[in-house]
């Protein structure tokens, strides 16, 4: 519901500080065998694959190459292969991303130490795990370190600058993440960096030139997760695109493909809700959130359950973010703009406001600073949060609820004209949000009757 992803989940090209651009010839690069693993913008090393999802290997076969199963068993038989141990850490980061398990993520650091201790210098494929686990776990500084160290030991290593694009892209070095990009699709024009080069285009507006590169990345598509993740994305740039139909279509094509997959579930019911068709839609939160309670399905059921009255059923999604929150918090890490959100939204702004100075000191990224402009509206510090607003959509994002959050924000500085730009593009997406939707329409309707 909310728009945090790593998710991530595409930007045209900028400016670079030498004045270079990412090339429009990416668009027609030639594909090769795609290496992107399940979640946002993670990979796994040069040398893996990604598993088919529980249950959906044949009974009695042996656990597919690249298996959570097949990578213990190579590393029982082979205790001092250095890139066995680094392949099953990155299938850990790659399992905890979909189930949302954090103890998963001990477990591939676990893993990806044992890999240094077999090669402690030039391991490639361990300091890119190391970056995709701190990318995971939102902690981009240390990916950034962990990205340098794989680009220097591997300099042809295509999933080294991937890892190095997403640190970029969500410490807000856009022109960086930018030339990672590049380097990527240069050494190898596959599914993951094709999909890099469609966020790039996505995070700055270009639905067009990210839709192109998203379908290229899909034909590349070498496993189910690759499948999976591609059908995600087109079925979120549709969305984008005020087209929930055909959203919802694409969707239908992915979980035929991939049965179970809880992000493309958690798309389909946001494609539902735009249709109206709301109990379809809780039918699909429901089902993502059992197979991953993640927050930002838990969110966008609990608003969805708001949004109809039914106080008790939303305020159980509420109880499950707040506990997470809580371990969230007992650990030290800094929230997800979802928790900034959440907390603005359902529980005390000033503390929104905390929880988001936080994050983005740490992650100074264009859905941080939405979050940020969100909890100071929330607040009532609404100068302030013009300016976070304004970064939030300095990149050309096309997000309808960034939109709708700085239209709130120009309402509450006296700026009706600039409150009515902005609700206008957020409304081109009618469905946007279960609760914020009605809000955008209410007050423009109230601008529009101002005489």
């Amino acid at each position: 519901m909310h728009p945090d992803h790593t998710e991530p989940p595409h930007q045209p090209p900028s400016r670079s500080r030498g004045g270079r651009r990412l090339r429009n010839t990416v668009v027609t690069l030639a594909l090769g065998a795609a290496m992107f693993a399940a979640g946002a913008v993670m990979l796994a090393p040069d040398q893996t694959t990604v598993a088919p999802p529980p249950g959906q290997g044949r009974p009695g076969a042996s656990p597919p190459r690249g298996s959570i199963e097949a990578l213990q068993a190579r590393v029982t038989r082979l205790p001092k292969d250095s890139g066995g141990w680094a392949a099953l850490g990155m299938a850990y980061v790659q399992q905890a991303r979909s189930t949302a398990d954090p103890a998963t993520y001990d477990r591939a650091e676990k893993a990806l130490r044992t890999s240094f201790t077999v090669q402690a210098e030039g391991n490639t494929d361990a300091e890119i795990g190391m970056g995709a686990l701190a990318a995971a776990r939102h902690d981009f500084p240390t990916a950034l370190r962990w990205a340098r160290k794989a680009t220097a030991s591997g300099p042809y290593s295509s999933s080294a600058y991937g890892v190095l694009a997403d640190a970029y892209t969500q410490l807000g070095r856009y022109d960086d993440a930018d030339e990672a990009v590049q380097k990527m699709t240069d050494l190898r024009p596959d599914a993951a960096s094709l999909a890099r080069a469609s966020y790039a285009f996505e995070l700055k507006g270009d639905t067009d030139r990210a839709r192109a590169l998203m379908r290229r990345s899909l034909a590349a598509a070498a496993t189910l997760a690759d499948t999976s993740f591609a059908h995600n994305v087109l079925a979120t740039l549709d969305l984008q695109d005020a087209d929930p139909r055909a959203a919802l279509a694409r969707t239908q094509i992915g979980l035929r493909a991939v049965p179970g997959d809880s992000a493309l579930l958690e798309t389909r019911a946001r494609a539902r809700l735009a249709l109206g068709d709301t109990a379809k839609a809780i039918a699909d939160y429901r089902a993502a959130i059992a197979i991953a309670p993640l927050p930002h399905y838990l969110l966008g059921l609990g608003e969805l359950e708001q949004s109809l009255g039914h106080r008790e059923q939303a305020e159980a999604q509420y109880t499950i973010l707040r506990a997470q929150d809580r371990i969230r918090a007992a650990a030290g890490d800094p929230a997800d703009t979802d928790a900034i959100l959440f907390e603005a939204d359902h529980g005390n702004a000033n503390n929104a406001v905390k929880m988001a100075e936080q994050t983005l000191r740490a992650r100074p990224f264009v859905a941080v600073h939405d979050a940020y402009a969100w909890a100071l509206h929330r607040a009532g510090r609404d100068a302030e949060a013009l300016i976070q607003a304004e970064k939030a959509l300095a990149q050309g994002t096309r997000s309808a609820l960034f939109h709708y959050h700085r239209a709130a924000v120009h309402h509450a500085l006296g700026d009706p004209d600039a409150a009515r730009r902005d609700l206008t593009q957020a409304l081109r997406e009618p469905g946007f949000h279960p609760l914020h939707a009605d809000a955008a329409r209410d007050l423009l309707q109230r601008i529009d009757s101002t005489p």
